[in-house]
């Protein structure tokens, strides 16, 4: 089946692109679109009837994993090397001062 790309289209794809063609690159631009859907139609006349479908080319598992803690708290040892702290928090200097 040939697929008949119009200038409207080409004028859309170029406004949605953000390009401005030339006459010479429309032409060129709608012969190049019209090969890539006649090779598209050329795919859908494959058999596929015993094909099973896939979402992923490679062979992909589940690969999630139960999230269990490792580290612990480490507050006390995080906090022994801070200048200043103040109620299991970190104290900085004020960066700013409001109103």
């Amino acid at each position: 089946m040939a697929n008949i790309i119009t200038d409207e289209t080409i004028e859309y794809v170029g406004i949605l692109a953000k390009l401005e063609l030339s006459a010479e690159e429309k032409e060129q631009a709608k012969a190049d679109m019209g090969r890539m859907l006649d090779y598209i139609d050329k795919l859908g006349e494959l058999d596929t009837t015993d094909v099973e479908p896939m979402s992923h080319v490679f062979p992909v598992e589940n690969v999630f994993r139960e999230d269990v803690v490792t580290n612990g708290d480490e507050r006390e040892r995080l906090l022994s090397n801070a200048p200043q702290e103040k109620d299991g928090m970190f104290v900085v200097p004020r960066t700013f001062d409001c109103c």
